[in-house]
């Protein structure tokens, strides 16, 4: 296995934990006690914190480790308002950003991410939600064909899901409370009708808003 492959994949099995509500805000650890507890030499584990760290979502101690960022509803607050500014500056740019025209199969695997993130969102069922919700954005801003933007969009909707996973894993009944427009979206997208595409989207914001409001102050 290259170790490239292997930082990635030490990655994405970390920020998985976070997601999962396994690793949680503020908890610390070392370089050593990771690789121990995967199995593999320190130097991919150490490359593999300074990109979640510089992703944000861990804090480097020095000479202490690695804590996990606790995020505030401030930070939550910001994170959406840099995702407004960014999403309607692409739907008011050059068409050279907005949404291309794809052929109908093309929406088939977003559709398919869509169905199964609203499925979940309505179920309540979170660890599935985040999965197909995370898959769902990636691939539509993919359609944007500016990988430096979508992967910027990504980065705030992992910090997003990673503040507010531990406040809904509190909650006994989670059914009917998420968002779950991801196939309207998909829709609009395809149609390339700008103003429900900005209806909707607004729509995501204040409804996630003030569902983060309310678990902060249960």
């Amino acid at each position: 296995m290259q170790r490239s492959t292997l930082r990635e994949q030490l990655a994405d099995a970390l920020r998985e934990e976070i997601l999962a509500g396994r690793l949680a805000p503020g908890g610390e650890f070392t370089v050593r006690e990771i690789a121990e507890q995967y199995g593999v030499s320190a130097t991919p584990v150490r490359e593999a914190l300074v990109d979640l760290s510089a992703q944000g979502l861990l804090e480097v101690q020095q000479h202490r480790g690695f804590r996990i960022r606790r995020f505030s509803l401030a930070d939550f607050r910001h994170m959406i308002e840099a995702q407004r500014l960014v999403r309607d500056g692409i739907l008011h740019s050059e068409p050279g950003l907005s949404p291309p025209r794809v052929m109908p199969e093309a929406f088939t695997s977003i559709r398919r991410r869509a169905a199964a993130a609203r499925q979940a969102a309505l179920a309540g069922d979170l660890d599935i939600l985040i999965a197909y919700d995370l898959r769902f954005w990636r691939e539509l801003d993919g359609l944007l064909g500016n990988p430096h933007i979508g992967d910027f969009l990504d980065r705030l909707r992992v910090a997003c899901w990673a503040f507010t996973v531990p406040l809904l894993r509190r909650q006994t009944r989670l059914a009917g409370r998420l968002w779950a427009g991801h196939l309207e979206l998909a829709d609009a997208v395809e149609r390339r009708d700008t103003a429900e595409i900005a209806a909707l989207l607004a729509a995501q914001r204040a409804h996630v808003l003030a569902l983060a409001a309310q678990l902060a102050d249960a």
